[in-house]
């Protein structure tokens, strides 16, 4: 890899970029170049030494700063996919990997197949398992990546060899990479990260709304901290992600609904035996998990 295009540089775009830049060494001569919408966040980028060169999205250099690229990643909210998929078509060379990071996958490979067309081969979705509650290029890490997973969901038309490419350039920022259709991933990660997500948004903002909210918020401690740390997340972000993964989502929230529903009547029938074997699962369930993660 000597040209990598990075449109996004914001926490998982600058970290990449970062990452790269780590991995230098072994990769050789590189140039990043980011592309975005904000000339201040590009400056910043700039002036942190995370990109090498700064364009803007809508400028008439992009056709310069894709050419020659070996890999272009789409690092931007997932419901700009669609637009950035358009601006790349015309410079798109034959040779340039296409891949992105976004947090939904059927909408972004349904943008991929109508707008790159016979080009759409050339087009890897991807998601890297890491993340922040803070969000911006000032909050990039070089190490954000390492030992997490990246997700990748080829098709049947992807070759072998781009899906080989696109494996390598993940494994350079460090992450341990896995495949599965798009429908699948979409399934997994609205019941494990988008409706926890939606969980401590709807939390924080009933108590925001609340007459006493500054009497609640100024005695709760670690526990809400920890429940609610994910919803000072990026709100554009995960209003993409939302809309994009709606159908699972729902469902998501309607098996939530159930449970909550659970909980309610067994605290309405004093079922403290119910109560117990309910939270027993959980804890169970959490801790084994945990273990398998340390």
């Amino acid at each position: 890899m000597k040209k990598i295009v990075i449109f996004g540089v914001g926490l998982i775009g600058g970290s990449v970029a970062l990452a790269l830049k780590k991995a230098q060494p072994t990769l050789g001569s590189l140039s990043i170049v980011g592309v975005g919408r904000n000339p201040a966040s590009l400056a910043q980028a700039l002036q942190l030494g995370v990109i090498d060169a700064g364009v803007d999205s809508s400028s008439a250099q992009l056709k310069t700063a894709l050419a020659d690229a070996d890999v272009i990643l789409i690092a931007a909210p997932v419901a700009q996919t669609a637009g950035i998929l358009a601006s790349i078509k015309p410079h798109l060379n034959r040779h340039t990997l296409v891949t992105d990071a976004g947090s939904t996958k059927g909408d972004v490979l349904a943008c991929a197949l109508s707008i790159l067309a016979e080009q759409a081969h050339q087009f890897v979705g991807g998601h890297p398992i890491a993340g922040a509650e803070k969000s911006g290029v000032g909050a990039a890490s070089a190490d954000l990546f390492v030992g997490k997973n990246v997700v990748l969901t080829p098709t049947e038309q992807t070759q072998a060899e781009t899906l080989a490419r696109a494996t390598h350039f993940w494994h350079s920022c460090g992450a341990k990479v896995s495949h599965m259709p798009a429908q699948a991933h979409d399934r997994i990660f609205a019941a494990v990260s988008h409706l926890p997500h939606l969980l401590a948004f709807a939390l924080v903002d009933d108590i925001a709304n609340r007459a006493n909210a500054a009497e609640l918020f100024g005695f709760a401690a670690s526990g809400f901290r920890d429940f609610t740390r994910i919803a000072g997340s990026h709100p554009e972000m995960w209003r993409d992600i939302s809309l994009a993964n709606k159908e699972a989502l729902l469902q998501e929230l309607t098996a939530y609904q159930t449970e909550l529903a659970l909980l309610k009547t067994l605290l309405e029938n004093e079922d403290g035996a119910g109560l117990e074997a309910l939270f027993s699962r959980a804890s169970l369930a959490r801790n084994a998990w945990s273990d398998k993660k340390i």
